[in-house]
């Protein structure tokens, strides 16, 4: 997904669930912050690097694709891009433990995983919550794809196309040609889409998760159908529109358990009352053809609280974490960004290693068995110790 959900779209949400405008801004910019909460960033404000939550494309290009590159790439990306739907998947006889463990990284929608996600979140603050927010709504644009590269997993061929609504019910299919050209922008008249460059070698970072099919994944108004490798080929019809739909209620329904106007928080529960007064122009967003849809969802966010969303600004928090104390920092905005970010990578790493797959390499119970190893996690367990628990 892009800024247009993970900003805008997630501020509506947050607001029809039952927060202040105010409030929703700070979770709006705690989803979208993942997308950008790299080393990068993180080295300029002298914060823990173990907090990235993603990597820049100058970053994917520098990094390693031996054992332990690929395990810091997987817990990156398997955490907060691309949740494993069944890290105990079946699969068909005679298959290898190494595919076994890649196919169990597959992205999907409502697993045990995402329960866990928005779980650790309670009680954690806004900043949480828009982790959470994040990771919720791309378990809907990135299902069928895994966070480590993977070309077994991720490739696509030939078979792809875009299914444009006939206007009869069906659909007409309109065959997508991919190119590999990052400086040119997708062409939605011709049908032609940038993709990452076929690479054959299995671990390539080319082959991360939904590269090899570009940013259809994106783009909430695209149908379209491929044939996936991991799924012997066997076709795969994706209807974002529904998706995302089905994605913005989820995130309703998932803060308002944030929020504590409900219980439990639970698989395969939308808010779909919350947004029924509004059903139609969501989808009228949603499946608008094009690249952005962030000044439609601004609009809708700004009807609906009757105040200014303003533009997301990167830096907006970062002199008050620079300017604080060290004993302070965690109890800046962005402190508090950084331990949930480091919680949830903690989490699912270790739900992964416990699994018996060590594709996210070594994991401890920090609850269990206190500290040991990486040295920014000291943080992390300090405030366990007081409660802020993983």
């Amino acid at each position: 997904m892009q800024e247009d959900f993970h900003y805008y779209a997630t501020y509506c949400a947050a607001y029809l669930a039952g927060f202040t405008h105010e409030e929703s801004l700070d979770i709006c910019y705690s989803a979208q912050l993942v997308d950008l909460c790299s080393r990068t960033f993180l080295s300029k404000i002298k914060a823990p690097l173990s907090a990235a939550t993603t990597q820049l494309q100058l970053e994917m290009m520098e990094a390693r694709t031996d054992l332990v590159g690929l395990q810091d790439i997987t817990r990156i990306w398997s955490s907060f891009h691309f949740l494993p739907y069944d890290l105990f998947a079946e699969v068909k006889k005679g298959t290898s433990k190494r595919y076994k463990n890649k196919y169990r990284l597959i992205c999907d929608t409502n697993s045990d995983l995402l329960v866990d996600t928005v779980h650790l979140a309670a009680g954690k603050g806004l900043p949480a919550a828009g982790i959470a927010m994040h990771i919720l709504a791309d378990t809907w644009a990135h299902r069928y794809f895994a966070g480590t590269p993977s070309l077994v997993i991720n490739n696509t061929n030939y078979y792809f196309y875009e299914m444009l609504p006939d206007g009869q019910g069906g659909f007409t299919d309109i065959q997508i040609s991919f190119r590999h050209s990052p400086s040119d922008p997708d062409d939605l008249d011709v049908y032609k889409y940038t993709n990452s460059l076929f690479q054959s070698k299995e671990h390539s970072i080319m082959n991360l998760g939904h590269g090899r099919a570009g940013h259809l994944p994106d783009y909430s108004f695209i149908r379209y159908k491929y044939l996936p490798a991991w799924g012997d080929y066997d076709e795969i019809i994706k209807d974002n529109p529904s998706d995302y739909y089905h994605a913005f209620c989820q995130m309703i329904y998932a803060l308002k358990y944030l929020i504590g106007d409900i219980a439990e928080f639970e698989k395969n529960t939308y808010a779909w009352n919350e947004a029924k007064l509004y059903e139609d122009e969501i989808k009228t967003i949603i499946e608008k053809r094009q690249l952005n849809a962030s000044a439609d969802w601004k609009g809708f966010g700004e009807k609906l609280s009757g105040q200014e969303i303003e533009p997301f600004d990167l830096t907006k928090y970062e002199s008050e974490y620079v300017n604080a104390e060290n004993d302070d920092k965690d109890e800046t905005f962005l402190g508090k960004f950084i331990l949930a970010a480091m919680a949830q990578k903690s989490m699912v790493t270790n739900k992964i290693y416990t699994s018996g797959n060590l594709l996210a390499g070594y994991s401890i119970d920090f609850g269990e068995k206190g500290f040991a190893g990486i040295k920014d996690y000291q943080l992390l367990v300090k405030h366990f110790q007081k409660g802020f628990g993983i």
